[in-house]
């Protein structure tokens, strides 16, 4: 069954544009995963960047917790002294 030469008129441009669509569908697919790929990479450095700090941070409050560190402070800072044992009362109820 040979097919007209209408119809041939028709769906050979049609098939054009088909494929000429589905390039450009192609293409547009490719540079959007590219877009995607490179936001994701960019969101890891992120992630891994603010990792590290949370790290320091943790170290940090770590150092800023010891009771050397608290004990010097209220020495320095706030005046504070250990009592002399005489000085010591015990209350009890």
């Amino acid at each position: 069954m040979a097919l007209s030469r209408r119809t041939l008129l028709i769906a050979v441009p049609l098939l054009w544009l088909a494929a000429l669509a589905s390039a450009a569908g192609a293409i547009w697919a490719k540079h959007r995963s590219r877009e995607l790929f490179i936001e994701l990479e960019r969101l890891n450095a992120t992630r891994d960047n603010l990792e590290v700090e949370w790290g320091q941070l943790q170290l940090e409050q770590s150092a800023w917790s010891t009771h050397a560190f608290v004990e010097n402070v209220a020495r320095a800072r706030l005046h504070m002294a250990t009592p002399a044992p005489q000085d010591i009362e015990i209350v009890r109820p």
